[in-house]
């Protein structure tokens, strides 16, 4: 049943750094737990502005919107939604798979992510490369996902291996919570590679956290086949068309969590229901984007690359492509 006019409030007006965003029924519930509505929800993105920026700055950005709140139906929106204001810039994809073409959000400041949560966008997925070249990532995903049996502590020491092996290669990485029950780290790359070998990397990396935690950690590419119990370093999310929640992404759940940015001496006390749209303004304000310094640590995948060839050669298999499980554009 349609909304009647004004049931959720007047609409408002945002100056958002000198741009106007009309956000209308601010007064939906969004968020059940507390109450939280969709003026709470820009407000919270405002609050965390140049971290959610930096994490989407000219990255193509899938949607997750909830036009009803996070109790009603998700729509997942490639293409940007109609309606958008002239300043709002895209970046143009293209999916071999359906021979088709997708113009989808590029964040380049603030008022385009207000935007976007006036058109019920909760959660922010970009890709992990830059339209200046959309086929080149600029960015790696350690992805700490554990199956349903295992508890945070597992997704914790293989953070705490992963975070040493990143040392040795002398990579930096940036851990935060996904939001949901695992971890993410991030690593800035140079963009020379493209997806195929990144994830190739990514793969040879996984090996590596799992020889030196096998009994916590697997990559067996199948989830039927992998223990209940693991924490399964998803490598995946290096593949093209492949997406993740942004750093300072809120989450689709009842409490708002957020997927938050953290220092790695955070990892041992860190939960991650700690982290809300409640929670990380004050967080922020004392804090500030624990990520900034990502764009000056370039790392160069050259040696994973070479521990993905000493893989093969010793009878490895690259697993098969991924496919894209999120619709049509």
């Amino acid at each position: 049943m349609a909304s009647r006019k004004g049931e959720h409030g007047e609409p408002v007006v945002l100056d958002v750094d000198g741009f106007d965003v009309r956000v209308s029924s601010p007064g939906r519930v969004y968020f059940p737990a507390r109450g939280e509505t969709k003026l709470d929800l820009v407000r919270y993105y405002l609050s965390v502005g140049d971290g959610i920026v930096s994490a989407l700055r000219e990255r193509p950005c899938m949607l997750h919107r909830f036009p009803k709140g996070i109790a009603g139906d998700k729509v997942h929106q490639k293409r940007l939604p109609r309606g958008a204001p002239p300043w709002v810039e895209t970046v143009r994809l293209h999916f071999p798979r359906y021979g088709l073409h997708a113009d989808e959000l590029c964040v380049t400041r603030l008022a385009d992510v207000a935007w976007a949560c006036q058109m019920s966008t909760v959660e922010f997925h970009p890709w992990n490369s830059r339209r200046a070249d959309t086929e080149k990532p600029d960015e790696w995903r350690i992805d700490l996902d554990p199956m349903p049996e295992a508890p945070f502590s597992r997704v914790r020491r293989a953070a705490h291996v992963a975070h040493e092996v990143l040392d040795e290669l002398g990579a930096t990485g940036w851990p935060k919570t996904s939001g949901g029950h695992g971890l993410h780290v991030y690593v800035r790359i140079a963009p020379e590679h493209g997806f195929q070998d990144v994830r190739r990397a990514a793969l040879a990396f996984a090996r590596e956290v799992e020889r030196r935690l096998p009994d916590d950690v697997t990559t067996t590419w199948w989830r039927r086949d992998r223990d209940p119990a693991a924490v399964f370093v998803d490598y995946n999310q290096n593949a093209r068309d492949h997406t993740i929640a942004a750093a300072y992404s809120v989450r689709g759940n009842d409490i708002g969590t957020v997927s938050a940015p953290i220092a790695w001496d955070e990892v041992d006390d860190a939960e991650p229901d700690d982290f809300t749209i409640a929670t990380m303004p004050a967080r922020y304000a004392q804090l500030g984007d624990l990520h900034a310094g990502i764009d000056d640590a370039v790392f160069d995948i050259a040696p994973l690359l070479e521990w993905a060839e000493r893989d093969e050669a010793q009878g490895a298999e690259p697993p098969p492509e991924p496919e894209d499980d999120t619709g049509k554009p």
